[in-house]
């Protein structure tokens, strides 16, 4: 490590949190994105080539090592974005709430939901990581209960852009996060065999979790993730649904750790 005259103490403090790190943690020039893709799967628990969005890759199986710690707290990486970005979202809820009081399930109006995410919480978030969020464009667009095209799904969705700091993940967001694409790769073929598809699906949940996705069948209703695995709607005005906060890190940001529970990943400059 090079230093300037009078600055050795500053030195020697790298050096030794360098000594520090252990092996495989030390940070590289790579960013975040190039990291995670030098390392796709095709089977088992990983990150996958996303083949419904170009450039874009999805983390799948019961349990892939794609923990990160952000905002000192557990969130886990859903996606590589095609930009760079990552779409993370927190591993454990914030607390159980109504996606909206005045009768609409469009999260763009805003709903109650949205306001609370991008106002509220994210004023508790700590400057670091409000410094690490980048504003993105969600896709809102509705879904058409038990459909059985998750590509023309995922289309829909991106039909209608909200953007923002913070959302939820959407329908197509949990199905793709399946690796038994044969049994559970579509909506209708998830909500059949939904007793095995959760098995294979890190981000089921048995809080209930509300998705940002709304039923294209009912304007008052929003689709959630039942105890059971079944991906079904709910009212959205009285509802009350667990809340597990997503959203995009910045591009150019890299990674120490390896993503397991005991190492996640750490976000570097």
């Amino acid at each position: 490590v090079s230093s300037q005259p009078g600055n050795l103490n500053s030195s020697l403090t790298i050096v030794l949190d360098y000594t520090q790190v252990e092996t495989g943690d030390v940070p590289t020039d790579q960013t975040a994105s190039e990291q995670l893709t030098s390392n796709i799967v095709t089977s088992g628990d990983g990150l996958y080539i996303d083949e419904y969005e170009e450039g874009r890759y999805v983390y799948r199986g019961s349990n892939p090592n794609n923990y990160i710690t952000f905002n000192n707290e557990e969130w886990r990486i859903i996606a590589v974005e095609a930009d760079g970005t990552l779409k993370i979202m927190k591993n454990s809820s914030i607390g159980s709430m109504v996606f909206n009081s005045l009768h609409l399930n469009n999260w763009a109006r805003p709903v109650d939901l949205n306001t609370y995410l991008n106002n509220d919480y994210y004023n508790s978030l700590s400057d670091n990581a409000q410094n690490q969020i980048q504003s993105y464009d969600f896709g809102i667009g509705a879904v058409t209960y038990n459909n059985e095209d998750l590509a023309g799904q995922i289309t829909s969705e991106n039909g209608t852009i909200w953007a923002g700091n913070i959302a939820l993940m959407s329908v197509s967001d949990y199905l793709n996060a399946n690796t038994n694409i044969v049994r559970c790769g579509n909506l209708s073929l998830n909500n059949n065999s939904y007793a095995t598809c959760k098995t294979t699906n890190y981000l089921f949940s048995t809080n209930k979790p509300w998705l940002v996705s709304p039923n294209a069948a009912n304007s008052l209703n929003v689709f959630y993730v039942s105890p059971t695995g079944r991906v079904a709607s709910l009212y959205a005005p009285t509802d009350s649904n667990s809340v597990l906060p997503v959203l995009y890190l910045k591009s150019d940001i890299t990674l120490s750790g390896e993503g397991t529970t005991s190492n996640p990943y750490t976000i570097v400059y």
